[in-house]
């Protein structure tokens, strides 16, 4: 992803490398024969008279949106009503489609890892970011919070992590380890909720909360608006890269709801297709 967008967003993803294009369906027909004179102004009018009287406008062709299996139940849905509200998305989901949110396997470890991981890459560029994880990864024979709690602190300095990203992952396995964390009912819970829960972790942001209510959860209606790379894509597709306050952004998302994470997906995907800066 380009370097616009925040450290955590990168590393989550689980993305195709292609996006399939999008493919009108309607039935094959030869080329029409434009009539001449007379007879192209009766068919002019007699067509003319037709949509007149229906009242209704010609229908526009159908986009057949290639998302991959897996995707959240509610994603397709999104997708059309996304595509009739908004103009950028209406443009960018048939592009992107391939693209879709593929969520992670729900488990207490996936959680943890999911979790971990966005510690271990704050702060720092993406590349490096991925290496320190792969660095640290290789440390517990699994990534669960009782091998992290028995790893040795040297042992993780020497792979790369602060003082500080180290005290940050040993409260993080024990708030697992200890049960401090309502797992059981994250379904019935309320995305604040969780939020809440989750920022109560030392070294947990609000912005990382709401990216794993996004890729861990997959909850439909989530808006990041602390995301530098959500706000750089509104900027890009809304506002001509003119300079974009949360106020905007929250603004533009109005037309999103209840559908911010879908449309926020692929704010981020077409981000892809910028410079690096």
């Amino acid at each position: 992803m380009s370097a616009v967008k925040h450290l955590d967003t990168m590393e989550f993803e689980q993305l195709p490398l292609v996006a399939d294009l999008p493919v009108l369906v309607g039935p094959k027909a030869p080329l029409p024969v434009a009539p001449l004179g007379a007879a192209a102004q009766s068919d002019s009018a007699a067509a003319a008279t037709k949509v007149a009287a229906s009242g209704k406008a010609a229908a526009a062709p159908k986009v057949n949106l290639a998302l991959p299996e897996g995707v959240p139940a509610y994603w397709a849905e999104a997708c059309r009503q996304l595509m009739r509200r908004d103009r950028v998305l209406k443009r960018l989901i048939p592009q992107l489609s391939s693209q879709a949110l593929l969520p992670r396997v729900q488990c207490r470890d996936e959680a943890f890892a999911t979790l971990a991981r966005s510690i271990v890459g704050q702060q720092i560029a993406v590349k490096s970011a991925k290496t320190l994880w792969n660095k640290f990864a290789k440390l517990p024979a699994e990534m669960t919070p009782e091998l992290v709690l028995k790893l040795k602190v040297d042992d993780m300095r020497a792979a790369g992590l602060s003082a500080r990203k180290v005290d940050y992952l040993v409260d993080l396995a024990l708030h697992f380890t200890e049960n401090r964390l309502r797992m059981d009912e994250w379904v019935e819970m309320l995305d604040e909720q969780i939020i809440a829960e989750l920022m109560s972790i030392r070294g947990l942001s609000r912005w990382t909360a709401e990216n794993f209510l996004i890729y861990y959860l997959a909850r439909p209606n989530v808006l990041p608006l602390d995301d530098a790379g959500l706000i750089q894509g509104i900027s890009l597709n809304y506002f001509s890269g003119d300079p974009v306050s949360r106020s905007d952004a929250r603004e533009v998302a109005e037309a999103w709801k209840p559908w911010c994470t879908v449309a926020t997906w692929y704010i981020w995907r077409s981000l892809e297709a910028q410079p690096v800066a």
